[in-house]
Parts: structure tokens; sequence; C-alpha cells
């Protein structure tokens, strides 16, 4: 479902501002596998969702999604395969329209009807159902303006707008960190909800290590802009907070070193 081979990100080349933000990450992902990514400070977490989400083009190497060679295609060309949802619940949604016409924009934006369509009440129904999988009764306030709702709220409904066309990659960007621990919780245990309902092949970044091995089916380390720890399986479902930091020491040399990380145990 996602390959990247041999993909490379360099800023400001051959400047005295260079940084090397990839250096040669080859990944591959299958059909449905969750992939929690952790790591240091500037370790290219973000660089990395950016390449996938079409934002930052690769200075080398190939990115393949669904079978489809994207290397070089922008985001807007890419959208209807590659969903994101960001640390800011304000970022993805639309404050003046309704929950409604907010989902209407989200299936524009897979490319899979006309905006002039608009809300129709088969549509209503379907947003009724994707909702109800909130369990927070924002089924039933289709016509409220989404400015009225919390932040919990909106992340909650972003996560709907993202899956709602069902697109190959979802890509969490620390999609809680913004959050209350209670209300970055209920989102946590949504998205596990969401991702298992459509079977969505994920990219979660996180700074929670707890949520790193309880979410997904694998997680990654990156260091330096390189992926240095790749856990999945039975060693993944055994490993503590302290064997993955441990591990992390002893591949890149020096401790863990993220200010959020560290805060956040």
């Amino acid at each position: 479902m996602l390959k990247l081979k041999n993909a490379k990100k360099v800023f400001n080349p051959d400047t005295i501002n260079e940084k090397v933000a990839l250096k040669e990450i080859d990944l591959k992902m299958e059909l449905g596998e969750f992939i929690t990514v952790i790591g240091s400070n500037g370790a290219g977490k973000s660089t990395l969702l950016n390449a996938i989400a079409g934002n930052h083009q690769l200075t080398t190497g190939e990115i393949i999604i669904d079978g489809q060679n994207l290397t070089g295609v922008p985001d807007y060309d890419r959208a209807h395969l590659v969903s994101r949802v960001f640390q800011d619940p304000l970022q993805g949604t639309a404050a003046s329209m309704t929950i409604a016409e907010n989902l209407v924009l989200a299936l524009r934006r897979s490319g899979k009807l006309n905006l002039s369509t608009g809300v129709t009440d088969k549509r209503r129904e379907i947003f009724k159902d994707e909702l109800s999988i909130l369990n927070l009764g924002l089924e039933d306030r289709l016509d409220d303006k989404v400015g009225l709702l919390s932040g919990g709220q909106r992340q909650a409904l972003t996560l709907v707008m993202a899956t709602i066309q069902e697109p190959s990659i979802l890509l969490l960007d620390e999609h809680t960190a913004a959050l209350d621990p209670k209300t970055a919780e209920k989102i946590v245990n949504i998205t596990k909800e969401i991702v298992s309902h459509h079977n969505l092949t994920t990219v979660m970044v996180t700074h929670d290590l707890d949520h790193a091995l309880e979410l997904g089916t694998r997680t990654i380390m990156m260091d330096n802009g390189r992926i240095v720890l790749d856990v999945e399986d039975e060693e993944r479902r055994d490993m503590t907070i302290d064997d993955l930091l441990e591990k992390f020491a002893k591949v890149s040399g020096h401790e863990l070193t993220n200010d959020r990380i560290l805060l956040a145990q």
C-alpha cells in the first residue's frame, strides 16, 4: 500500500543552511497496517509525513502509494489517496460551516462528488452513520456550526472527515497533542475504532510512548533522518517503555531527547 524507496529530503541544498531531513529511507507498509512513529526532536518524523502527503517533494528516491508512483506529484493531486489529521483541532474544519457541510467538503476533496450536489437526504443518512461511531451525539447536530464544538469534538469530526472517503493512507500528525489528557484518550479510542472500521493503512506520529506501543501493529523510531528501530509482532507486544528507550539508546548511540515525550511520561 505504501513504499518509500531510498527516500531522501534535503532542505536548502548546497547552502550554509543545508539540512538533510530524511536519509535514504526505505519503508514498506501492507494494506491495513498501522505504524506509530516516535523519535527525538528533529528526527524527521514530520518530514516523513510531509513527504507521504506531497507537501515536501523528495530530493531523491521514490514514493509509491496503492501501486502508483507519486514521486514529484503535489499534495493536491494525491489528496484522494492520502488524508491527514493535524495537531490543531481547528486546522481540519471550517468553523463557519455546519457539520454536514464540512463532511460534504471532505467528500469533495476525495473527488467522489461535485460540490454543487450539496447536502442531500441520502448523504445526511451516511453522515449520521459515520458520526454515530464517535458516541458524541454529533449525528444529531448535522446543522450546527462547527465553531460551536469543543476542541475534542472538532478533532473527532476531523477524523471522520479524513476517513469518510476511505483513503489509501491515513496520516495522524500528533493529533492528540493539543488536547487535555481525558479528551486525548477519548480521541485515541475513537481513532482505534475508525481505523479498524475502515481497515485503514495508517501512519501516526506521537509523543506518547504508551500510545506508540498500544496503538497499531508496528512501531518505528527515527533519529537524525533515519529509521533506527522497527518493531512489530511478538517483540512489540512484549515490549515496555523502558525496553523501547533502551533499544533506542543502543542503536542510536544516545538517549531519546524529545521534550514532549519526556513530559508525557
